[in-house]
């Protein structure tokens, strides 16, 4: 077994331990009106968002107009900060954003289920604040990266954290109002906490828990949480519990608890303002990143984009010349194209590979930045025949957000075809659609061969094999084609980059057959395309809703017209009688695939979830296949929509005609829990059908539509859990990863399995395996080195295959790099001179200048400054760099503004993404000289910015 990849974690999930959630509830909340943690994390980021785009938009002399109130949604968000009147509105990136930070919050309580540290029980203040704000740091080092999906994640759980404490602790019951921000600055002292030998409960009354917190805590302000055991009710003496049925602490006296989880819990009758103040908790911890990485930054993190990623993988062996020049014709189009418009990619992505390496990977908020890196590329060596094409994908598949579109240009076969299931794991588990840009594959590398002096030699037909499952695996498309063809082909990128592209309707059939299939198109979408990929010999006839057919026989008729390039068909439908049910005849016994495609606002996310069980029972996020006969929940979100029902969601057979009905249940907006029964063998696709109110014309009428997810669902009858006891690693260490394997027979091990871990970055790693009680269990370790940078995230895949059959089931882990943090405090700033005093008189601002200048450092042993920007004001600054006395570095700022803009904010961010602003207000000279004689020898001193009066400048100093 290969142990030079392996690696390490994100959302393990350890449902071995039978521990209840406890904290809010996770996901749903199937019992009267109480919060959960998905409804907080949604909340606020919703809340927040429509805060930044709304200053976002000020600066850009916009005005963003929307009420911040409990009726926000995603597409209410997204419509707002778009600006723009486009009906074509896409909400999938920052809905699939929201989704992955509320399931990444869930699963810290099956993650960490006894960590009190994790949920701000036993009084550990300390170590609650540790988590946050180590979280925090690893959350701005990730982005600082652009590794947004790493950051997400980690974002999602250090959330968790911080709303458990409201939970938890008695700080609603001392009567607080707002956020305990000491939280999430480390900086701040955790002030009139109650003492390890301090009794803080008494018993509950018969059951009523509401005056259960001793007057004198009450009086004295002393912060305390509840203690909470599943093992033992051994607790300190006097101290209270958190209180539930799985908190056996609860038993002893002082009987009951304080936690406030639900509106049944122990102090429910709080719940709603203990959620109240997670959601403006959160809110801060959202503002406290956002000042450290920037307006734009932020909002790339919350996944406001209407547009997904550009993401290319590039063989750069000798033979790809024009495939090269081909990726950055059509790239340098679409960038050029779509520059600063909504229609722009929300990142790019580049990888290149070859034999025998692949990299380095490039990914970027910047245009010019790939467009440059793409310039660099050049055809050159590859010795033999296959190329490291799989590895340079897993880096793109671990690297690019959930359901991206990733185009692969080769014209080789994969020399590390071993990491066949490693990718199909990561393309399942992303739902990642990948296309393959097939050319020459056998003629190009001869060409080659022999160029080289090499002696010819003939490639399998089946090579090409491997591309083609991994594309139907995906929902993409293995295309085939001769180099001088490849321009005509490469329009399925600029298609399928455009925003708001959803998948309608998608088959295969493999082995091929004659099939009839059917869809729906509905009145809100708009340029509708079919692709059909397969032999020569395929033809297909289409019939619209109103009768009428065109065959392929004829390239264009009132239908539509299509084209063929190598194996594929593209069709484009004419714009007129395109609403209502379609039919498609396809004529082939070679295998063959087909995918229909068009733009709407209107499309849909899924998450596997399963359920656990408990005082708490919910939902969490499931990892790999689900088992065959067994139960499997989606959590489905429609997007882009918040006027649609959903009236079925079926997991349709691949390559067949089989359905297996979903029961579909509401859980809130547009989020539905559907749970399928004895879930039988094989590859499915989902399918959702509903209906929605659709304005076309000025006119709003009802109407059904159909999506479908493009990446494959298959069961498997062996079942892998991973855990580790953290979620991040420190450069230069080791972590260990526990695993357990069983087959559907009662969770027993039925034989034996090869255990495979893989992780992108090719750090050091082992793998362990033994048995125990007839479960198969074991370790992966992971070494990370000491160069790693902090912000890195490894993605590991483990896999376990059966001996005794093609089964295997996976889990994929993440884990952020993160050094270990030293520097908690943020920038100071002293001002060292204020010149020019503006006019009283409005009318004469424009004649006068304002100055000023400031000194900031990060002191000696800070990590020092590493932007500084203005963040309100319009003025413009220079900056030098001198030495203080003691050696720091001092960063000299010197501002200069009209007197019509008497104000500034100057933001400084250390390299660990502490911040400071430091606001500087001019005064008028009337006002300055009415005063002046009374205060001419005052002075202040905020937040380390030491000033006069009468230097006629107000400073106010804040730390984030």
């Amino acid at each position: 077994m290969a142990a030079t990849k392996s690696a390490v974690l994100l959302v393990a999930l350890a449902l071995s331990l039978p521990v209840s959630a406890h904290g809010f509830q996770p996901l749903f909340s199937f019992e009267g009106n109480s919060f959960t943690h998905r409804d907080i994390t949604q909340r606020a980021i919703l809340w927040k968002a429509i805060e930044v785009c709304r200053a976002v938009a000020v600066s850009e002399g916009r005005d963003v107009t929307l009420v911040i109130d409990e009726s926000l949604t995603a597409f209410k968000v997204q419509q707002a900060c778009s600006g723009t009147g486009n009906s074509l509105l896409s909400t999938v990136m920052f809905q699939t954003t929201i989704a992955k930070m509320y399931l990444s919050n869930a699963a810290v309580d099956v993650v960490f289920p006894l960590s009190k540290d994790h949920h701000f029980d036993d009084e550990s203040f300390q170590g609650g604040r540790d988590v946050i704000t180590a979280g925090m740091s690893a959350v701005k080092a990730s982005v600082k990266l652009k590794n947004f999906v790493s950051g997400r994640l980690t974002l999602g759980r250090i959330c968790h954290t911080l709303q458990d404490f409201y939970s938890h602790s008695n700080w609603v019951e001392l009567g607080n109002t707002s956020p305990y921000s000491a939280l999430i600055r480390p900086d701040q002292p955790l002030e009139n906490l109650a003492g390890p030998g301090v009794p803080t409960c008494r018993n509950c009354a018969g059951g009523d828990c509401t005056n259960n917190l001793l007057p004198d805590v009450l009086q004295q302000g002393l912060l305390t949480s509840g203690y909470f055991n599943v093992f033992s009710p051994t607790k300190p003496e006097g101290k209270c519990s958190h209180g539930s049925m799985s908190d056996w602490t609860s038993q002893q006296a002082p009987v009951g608890g304080i936690n406030k989880d639900d509106t049944g819990a122990s102090h429910g009758f709080l719940h709603h303002k203990a959620a109240d103040l997670a959601v403006n908790a959160t809110m801060e911890l959202l503002e406290n990143i956002r000042v450290s990485v920037g307006d734009k930054n932020f909002l790339r993190l919350m996944g406001l984009s209407q547009s997904p990623v550009l993401c290319f993988v590039i063989d750069t062996t000798g033979s790809m010349s024009d495939d090269i020049a081909e990726a950055k014709r059509v790239s340098f189009s679409i960038i050029d194209t779509k520059r600063g418009t909504e229609q722009e990619p929300s990142a790019y992505i580049l990888v290149p590979f070859n034999d025998p390496g692949f990299g380095p990977l490039t990914i970027t908020t910047d245009a010019d930045v790939f467009k440059d890196s793409i310039n660099e590329l050049t055809a050159s060596g590859g010795g033999d025949v296959t190329e490291l094409c799989l590895s340079g994908l897993q880096l793109a598949l671990t690297t690019a957000p959930a359901s991206s579109e990733i185009f692969v240009f080769t014209d080789a076969p994969a020399k590390d075809s071993h990491l066949k299931r490693t990718v199909t794991a990561l393309i399942e588990s992303t739902k990642s659609v990948v296309t393959f840009m097939l050319t020459d594959v056998l003629s190009g590398r001869r060409r080659r061969r022999q160029a080289q002096g090499m002696s010819p030699r003939t490639m399998s037909q089946a090579d090409p094999m491997l591309y083609r499952e991994l594309a139907q695996i995906s929902g993409g498309q293995a295309i085939e084609v001769i180099k001088s063809s490849l321009s005509l082909a490469t329009a399925i990128i600029e298609e399928s980059s455009a925003s708001s592209v959803v998948t309608v309707f998608q088959a295969v059939r493999n082995p091929g057959k004659p099939d009839n299939f059917t869809f729906t198109f509905d009145s809100s979408m708009r340029n509708l395309t079919a692709y059909i990929t397969g032999a020569s010999s395929l033809s297909f006839s289409l019939k619209s809703p109103s009768g009428t057919s065109q065959s392929s026989h004829k390239s264009s008729g009132t239908l539509g017209s299509f084209s063929t390039v190598g194996n594929l068909r593209r069709f484009s439908f004419s714009t007129d009688n395109q609403t209502g049910l379609w039919e498609v005849s396809v004529t082939s016994d070679n295998p063959y695939s087909i995918k229909v495609i068009g733009q709407s606002s209107v499309n849909f996310i899924y998450n596997l979830v399963e359920a656990y069980e408990g005082a708490h029972a919910d939902f969490i996020l499931k990892e790999g296949r689900p088992l065959i006969g067994g139960n499997a929940s989606l959590l489905v979100s429609v997007t882009g929509s918040d006027t649609t029902k959903v009236t079925e969601v079926v997991l349709l057979e691949s390559s067949g005609s089989r359905e297996v009905n979903g029961s579909v249940r509401s859980v809130g907006g547009s989020a539905f829990l559907v749970t399928f029964q004895n879930v039988p063998e094989g590859e499915f696709v989902v399918r959702l059908r509903g209906e929605d109110l659709f304005t076309s014309r000025s006119t709003t009428t009802a109407s059904g539509f159909q999506r479908q997810a493009s990446t494959q669902i298959k069961t498997s009858s062996i079942s892998v859990t991973a855990q580790a006891n953290n979620t991040s690693v420190e450069p230069g260490s080791t972590i260990s990863i526990s695993f357990t394997i069983s087959s559907t027979s009662n969770g027993m091990d039925t034989g034996t399995y090869t255990v495979r871990a893989t992780n992108d970055r090719g750090y050091t790693s082992g793998v362990s395996v033994g048995s125990r009680g007839g479960i198969t269990n074991g370790t992966v370790t992971l070494t990370v080195p000491a160069s790693a940078s902090s912000g890195t995230d490894v993605t590991l895949t483990m896999e376990a295959e059966s001996a005794t059959s093609n089964d295997y089931n996976y889990a994929v882990l993440k884990l952020s790099v993160v050094a270990k943090v030293t520097d908690v405090s943020g920038p100071s700033c002293e001002v060292a001179r204020v010149s020019d005093i503006c006019p009283s008189a409005s009318y004469l601002c424009s004649s006068t200048q304002w100055q000023f200048s400031a000194k900031f450092t990060d002191g000696v042993n800070g990590t020092g400054i590493d932007t500084l920007t203005i963040r309100q004001g319009n003025g413009t600054i220079n900056t030098s760099m001198e030495v203080g006395a003691g050696g720091e570095n001092i960063t000299v700022v010197n501002y200069s503004a009209s007197c019509c803009a008497q104000r500034v904010e100057l933001l400084a961010v250390d390299r660990i993404g502490n911040a400071r602003t430091c606001v500087g207000q001019a005064r008028a000279a009337e006002a300055a000289e009415t005063t002046l004689a009374t205060t001419m020898l005052a002075t202040t001193s905020t937040g380390g910015c030491a000033l006069t009066i009468s230097q006629l400048l107000w400073i106010t100093m804040a730390v984030f």
